[in-house]
Formats: C-alpha cells, structure tokens, sequence
C-alpha cells in the first residue's frame, strides 16, 4: 500500500482573508503520523499568516480546537511539522484553517501565496526514528 501524499491546500494558493481548505480523508491511512509542510512562496510586507489543522469524524463538523498549528509566519519559506493522530482515533478527516493579518502603510488587505502538503510517516520509518531517539537518550 502506498503511502498518502497530497494537499492540505494547493501549492500556489493566493488568501486575502481568512479560509478553510477543502477536507482531506485520511482514514485509509496506514500510520496516524503525517509530515505537514508549509511552502510560502508570495508575500507583501508586514503580514502574518496563522495556520492550524482541524480534525473531523465525518467531514461535516469540526473539533474547536487545532490538532496542530504551525507557528505565526511572515516570510517566505518551508516549515515543516509533525501532525500525530495516534491519540485522536475518531479523527477520519482534517483541514487546513488561516487566519490573515495585515498593519502598516499601504493596502489593508493582506496576500499570501502557499500551499501545505500532507505526507505520510510510514510505520518503519517511525519505528526507526523511535529506535534511535531511544537509543540517544
């Protein structure tokens, strides 16, 4: 079986306000642990974009809090983060939300251009990592 490999939100993705991503299943899934990576690529200045990941039984109704955040940007650049849903058994779906913040001179509306990928940790890999973070501690 394949690993999963997708989008939270598609690379490229222009925001002016606030938004949510489209619902990602990810039931199917082999391990609970995925890699989420940020990719900023367009910005202007003096602007910050807040990006938390939201969990979901249905797809419908979503949990209040983030299963994970990434932490507040306001340049452009890759962040990669840990999303582990070992803990979160009734999480079949999670989404991508933004906030958007704008201050200064010049145009009130704020723009950010990114997009967030969702790839599987394969349950060797994490068995691997677990082993050697074990073995330096």
């Amino acid at each position: 079986m394949e690993a999963m490999n997708t989008f939270l939100v598609a690379e490229k993705t222009v925001v002016t306000a606030k938004g949510d991503g489209a619902g990602v299943d990810v039931s199917g899934a082999a391990s609970r642990v995925f890699l989420l990576t940020l990719s900023i690529t367009n910005i202007i200045e003096q602007e910050a974009l807040e990006i938390g990941v939201y969990g979901s039984a249905d797809g419908a109704a979503w949990g209040p809090k983030p299963v994970v955040s990434f932490p507040q940007k306001f340049y452009r650049g890759e962040t990669p983060i840990l999303l582990d849903l070992t803990a979160h058994a009734d999480v079949k779906f999670v989404r991508a939300h933004w906030e958007v913040a704008r201050w200064g001179r010049g145009t009130e509306r704020p723009m950010f251009e990114f997009g967030v990928t969702l790839r599987e940790v394969p349950a060797n890999i994490l068995k691997e990592a677990t082993a050697e973070a074990k073995a330096m501690a």
